[in-house]
């Protein structure tokens, strides 16, 4: 027994040693040298404390090859699962319940358009050349570095990284931007199933009373089970924690309203949560080039970026670049449908996926001129029309990378301003300021005329129709604004106004974060960098105050208990802060969520209702509704009787305050926001439960809540639980009178590898609201350095 004891002893004494060598070899090279191929001279890398690169090279290609290298070490893990997207390829990696993911993606053609640019692009352009370069180094971590951990995993074997993986990454970006996918045809069939009536009082239309983004120039203001399966598709993405675009703030405040007279640049896009974050930190110097930018996972250029002399940063524009049709048939041939006034036969495209330990799977879809038929894509579309989408991110040559390359190169506000105009989708609100005094905000998209008749929000059919050679506006029409006489510009995802004479159809975030915004800036002009750090961390909604003042307004106060009435005096003396121990925030989301579930769950059903709540739509749709007591929607169709506004807010009053007191207790001093409302930063593995804490960032108790500046997203549910799954993706602010102290942060760290003690070491202080700097001085980043890594050119060049 004794020797029995002693060899399992020694046995698993070598399997510990051999398990600390194994992770030690899975862990990122931060100092030391390494040989790269084609380089051509020294590249050194500086480490700071949090594992952000400074890279110091002699030429681009040789800066953007270790670039590639080193993002490849932290993120190579994060690139694999953003390219597979857009080329229908998560089945491989997860198994069949991802099929009808695949099947969509690769329906959408972002692939097969990634494929086209491609083969059109002139390899002799430098920033083809400098992507190049980047997929180079990408590709010798591929081949010279250890595999991730998720790697073995998955059981999935490293394969180059090619130009294609690239645009597949924007196309997942476009796509994720598009708010029509969830939109239009959930509107249809509300309109099919219910009647137009019920649409006429949602926020569907341009609002003339809310705060608008204003232009420089300023115009007169004019006043289906399809829908199932793509709710289905941004579920499963969301339940793998694939980053999905949500929103964002910006603001940049001109000399006039800063204490020292020069710029002052704010920024904060709002994504869905995930582990590794979405943005990977690099600062990039040469002779010729410097950036400290933000990257995605495959792509070479900063999106965000800043060096001495500008910064720019984006938030989202939400205009409607998604058209669905519903498609005329030839009923005695169902491979034709009608063009004009005549037959045309519809593209049948094969696609073949793999599936993990399953065999592959085959499948055709149908195409029109405009898209594809979204009927048949999934095994769950079953309608008797066909419909067809149009995506301008298909329809249009792609030049995204082009705009990218020359945004980052740019030296000026003139040069910025020339490259944007290639920036077809996704439609974005791109933010400048400079050394210069410069502040300046322009709406990059392809924008189209539409005439007023045309409801963009529903599929196109007979009245409701337009045609798809759109007329586009030159770029000069879209809304901007460069150096406004208010002395600063913002974004929050609103509305903007028109320079061209009309308005933009899109799916715009109501006011509240904008509201906020600009009372806050208009109210003072001597801001510092410290102010605006503590704006765009602030957490209080004047609109929800207002809506808590018209929700007391309707509620019936016979028969309330004592407690009761004391916890509605404390909701009516709300200032609308979201701080941790706050005890009416806790309240007023319980209440919120029973009056919609109350008022709009009777006639949509579970399904449609939970479709409706994940959209913009629904939060524009809140504050006009409390205010409507005569909407169509109050009235419960499930009873033979006619409700009023009055019953369905009292009746969800008593429905909150006994689900709180069951999950939470019966002492409503107790009832802390931070109990409630937490972030938990997954990781795909992480669903994996006995994973779940190795590979899982938090949960955190954090401030903020839907639609403050502060933007912690929550889906509304049934169990009072408000887990946080998109907000701020980094916070940066850049103050050009102290340009070498400006400051930022990640949600959890800058490495993606669990290993790397970059995995998560930022996340308590983004949870806090705390920032870092971003260090520029190259001589403090040497001093500074926590290591050195050096690439030196291989004996193979």
């Amino acid at each position: 027994m004794k020797r029995i004891l002693w060899v399992l002893f020694v046995l698993l004494g070598i399997v510990l040693i051999a398990g600390f060598f194994f992770i030690k070899t899975l862990k990122p090279d931060y100092d030391g040298e390494l040989e790269l191929e084609s380089l051509q001279q020294e590249v050194s890398v500086y480490y700071d404390s949090y594992g952000i690169p400074h890279i110091y090279g002699s030429s681009e290609k040789d800066a953007f090859r270790a670039l590639g290298y080193i993002h490849a070490q932290d993120r190579l893990w994060q690139m694999e699962l953003l390219r597979r997207i857009g080329k229908g390829q998560l089945s491989e990696l997860f198994g069949k319940d991802l099929i009808s993911t695949d099947k969509f993606f690769l329906a959408l053609g972002i692939d097969d358009a990634s494929a086209k640019t491609v083969s059109q692009l002139n390899k002799n352009d430098e920033g083809v050349q400098l992507t190049q370069a980047y997929l180079d180094g990408i590709n010798s971590f591929l081949k010279e570095g250890p595999t991730p951990v998720e790697f073995y995993l998955t059981g999935i074997e490293k394969r180059p990284f090619e130009l294609t993986d690239v645009y597949n990454v924007m196309g997942y970006m476009a796509f994720s931007f598009a708010m029509a996918h969830k939109t239009d045809p959930l509107l249809t069939k509300m309109k099919e199933q219910l009647g137009p009536q019920y649409l006429k009082d949602l926020s569907i239309h341009s609002d003339t009373s809310t705060v608008w983004l204003k232009n420089t120039l300023q115009s007169d203001s004019v006043s289906l089970k399809t829908n199932e399966v793509i709710a289905g598709i941004f579920k499963t993405l969301e339940a793998l924690n694939i980053p999905q675009f949500e929103g964002s703030n910006s603001w940049v405040l001109g000399p006039e309203k800063t204490k020292n007279k020069k710029v002052i640049f704010a920024n904060d896009p709002h994504i869905g949560f995930s582990q590794p974050s979405v943005w990977y930190e690099a600062h990039v110097v040469t002779p010729q080039y410097e950036k400290y930018g933000y990257h995605l996972a495959g792509v070479p250029f900063p999106i965000l970026g800043h060096d001495r002399n500008l910064a720019y940063g984006m938030t989202m524009f939400e205009n409607d670049d998604v058209d669905f049709y519903y498609e005329d048939e030839n009923p005695e041939d169902k491979s034709r449908y009608r063009v004009n006034d005549s037959w045309r036969s519809y593209e049948m495209v094969d696609k073949i996926i793999k599936v993990k330990d399953s065999t592959d799977i085959e499948f055709t879809f149908k195409k029109t001129h405009r898209g594809p038929i979204l009927n048949g894509i999934a095994d769950q579309v079953d309608m008797k029309r066909p419909v067809s989408m149009w995506w301008v991110y298909t329809q249009h040559d792609n030049q995204v990378m082009k705009a990218l390359y020359e945004l980052s190169h740019a030296n000026d506000i003139d040069q910025f301003r020339a490259s944007l105009k290639y920036i077809h989708a996704p439609g974005l609100n791109i933010m400048y300021g400079d050394a210069k005094d410069n502040v300046a905000w322009w709406a990059s998209a392809h924008l189209y005329q539409i005439p007023d008749s045309v409801n963009t929000k529903l599929i196109y059919d007979g009245t409701n129709y337009l045609d798809d050679q759109k007329k586009y506006l030159d770029f000069s029409q879209n809304p901007h604004a460069e150096n406004p006489d208010w002395h600063y510009v913002y974004s929050a995802n609103n509305q903007p106004d028109s320079i061209a004479g009309m308005l933009y159809p899109g799916y715009y975030l109501p006011e509240n974060r904008a509201r906020r915004i600009v009372d806050l800036l208009d109210a003072k002009d001597d801001w510092v960098m410290s102010d605006v750090q503590k704006m765009i961390n602030d957490v209080n909604s004047p609109v929800d105050v207002a809506t808590v003042k018209s929700l007391l307004k309707l509620i019936d106060m016979e028969g309330l208990s004592e407690s009761d009435l004391g916890t509605l005096d404390d909701l009516g003396a709300w200032q609308g802060g979201y701080e941790l121990d706050d005890l009416e925030a806790t309240v007023f989301h319980r209440w919120m969520f029973y009056v919609l579930n109350d008022v709009f769950k009777d006639e949509l059903g579970q399904g449609l209702f939970d479709e409706f709540m994940s959209t913009h739509l629904i939060k524009r749709s809140i504050a006009p509704l409390v205010n409507n007591e005569n909407s169509v929607w109050w009235n419960d169709v499930a009873t033979e009787k006619e409700e009023t506004a009055k019953e369905i807010v009292t009746q969800a009053f008593h429905q909150a305050i006994s689900d709180l007191e069951k999950s939470l207790g019966s002492d409503r001093e107790k009832w802390f926001w931070q109990r409630v409302h937490t972030l938990e930063h997954g990781h795909p593995i992480g669903q994996v439960e006995m994973l779940r804490s190795f590979f899982n960032v938090g949960p955190f108790e954090v401030e903020g809540s839907r639609e403050v500046i502060n933007n912690m997203y929550f889906p509304y549910g049934e169990d009072g639980n408000y887990k946080v799954s998109s907000g701020p993706s980094t916070r940066r602010v850049i103050d050009f009178s102290d340009i070498e102290n400006s400051m930022s942060i990640l949600p959890t760290g800058q490495s993606g590898n669990p290993f790397s003690e970059h995995y998560k070491d930022q996340a308590q202080m983004y949870a806090e609201g705390k920032f870092r700097k971003m260090m520029m001085n190259k001589k403090e980043i040497q001093d500074q350095a926590e290591s050195v890594l050096k690439f030196l050119p291989s004996n193979k060049n």
